[in-house]
This record gives structure tokens, C-alpha cells and sequence, in this order.
């Protein structure tokens, strides 16, 4: 997670005073940003944000990590991505989307966008299980054998 420092904006007219951002926001955008990309199963999240899951919490952020280093906003991103798709092409739609979003909603300007996938989502395999005869002790004859 970012340090809790606020991002100051820099904006032609201060006139009116300066405008703050918390990093969690920039977090938030960039994890809501590269959850948007079709192919991208899930955010990759610390056991505190599963269990926040559990309880109904869901946190945008998780995934994300924000630094920023002379004025150059780095951004890591750890993904679970669907089976099947092309990671690079994924990737890519990522830090695209990434960049863009923070850029067009916060006027910064972001340096490096790095994705880790860190796992691959596979499909639930279709059940031939009836959940009304999980035991299989019903019959399908018709005379009740």
C-alpha cells in the first residue's frame, strides 16, 4: 500500500487553494481500472482482504500497490487471469486502462504500470450431480426400482 502522504495536484490557477489526493484514492481507481479488462478473473489480495470478502466488504484496492518517487508515479497491479486468454494482450489492456483512467481523472501522469499475474482462473467443471439426489439412491425407471 502507498504511504499515507497526500499526492498534491498541480493545476494552473491556486488561486483558490491546492487540491489533495490520498494515494488509497489513486488504489482504488487503478484497482477498479484493471478489474474492468475482459480476461481478468480477479484482484490478487492479502488474507485480510479475503476475509473482508467473506464478510461482505469488498475492497477496490486490493492488488494495488502505489509509489512515487520524484514526481514518477509507479503502480503495481497483481491479477488472476481467466484460462484461455492471451496474458501479453491482457497485460497490455491493463496498464492501458490503467494509465488512462488516472490520467484522465486525476491529470497525473503515470510512469510504469507493472502486472503480476499471479495465477491463472480456471472454469468450474459442469456437475452431473442432481442437488436433489446428491447420493445418486434415486432411480429413473419408471417402476420404482
Amino acid at each position: 500500500m502507498a504511504e499515507e502522504s497526500k499526492i498534491i495536484l498541480s493545476s494552473e490557477d491556486q488561486t483558490l487553494g491546492t487540491i489533495q489526493i490520498s494515494p488509497r484514492v489513486l488504489e482504488f481507481i487503478a484497482g477498479i481500472a484493471a478489474s474492468q479488462i475482459d480476461g481478468v478473473a480477479k484482484m490478487h489480495g492479502s488474507l485480510a482482504n479475503n476475509v473482508g470478502e467473506l464478510l461482505g466488504r469488498s475492497d477496490h484496492r486490493r492488488g494495488v500497490k502505489l509509489t512515487m518517487d520524484d514526481d514518477a508515479l509507479t503502480i503495481d497491479v497483481a491479477v488472476y487471469i481467466e484460462y484461455g486468454v492471451a496474458i501479453p494482450q491482457i497485460a497490455a489492456k491493463i496498464q492501458e486502462n490503467v494509465k488512462q483512467r488516472i490520467a484522465s481523472m486525476t491529470d497525473l501522469k503515470v510512469a510504469t504500470v507493472n502486472v503480476h499475474v499471479q495465477g491463472i482462473n480456471t472454469e468450474k467443471p459442469e456437475s452431473d450431480i442432481d442437488p436433489n439426489d446428491i447420493f445418486g439412491t434415486q432411480s429413473n425407471d419408471e417402476d420404482g426400482e
